[in-house]
């Protein structure tokens, strides 16, 4: 079985959608010595972390004058914006997942 996913990266001069496909459902992750929750937890965490970094390093080399292309620039810190915009959504859910579910009389 194959499953189609849609590239929500897009090209500077372009802005293009792309679709590509992801492999067998049956392929096991990558062994990261964690798994589960926990794990997916994890990576998101680290994802995030390293776009907030790109975006660090390269309004720095903007502000140093070492970058090449300015929009390359905006883009990475626009990407790690968002980024953090959906993390905090998704942390807001979670606190109000939990309160609804910790208030729930059995």
């Amino acid at each position: 079985m194959t499953i189609l996913f849609v590239d929500l990266s897009f090209s500077v001069s372009g802005l293009e959608w792309g679709v590509g496909t992801v492999g067998p459902l049956e392929q096991p992750a990558p062994a990261t010595g964690q798994g589960g929750f926990g794990g997916m937890l994890s990576n998101a965490v680290s994802s995030l972390e390293k776009t907030q970094a790109d975006a660090a390093s390269a309004s720095q080399s903007l502000v140093a004058g070492t970058a090449t292309d300015p929009t390359q620039v905006v883009m990475a810190v626009e990407r790690a914006r968002l980024a953090m915009q959906m993390a905090s959504q998704i942390r807001t859910k979670a606190v109000e997942a939990f309160t609804d579910v910790f208030h729930t009389q059995v």
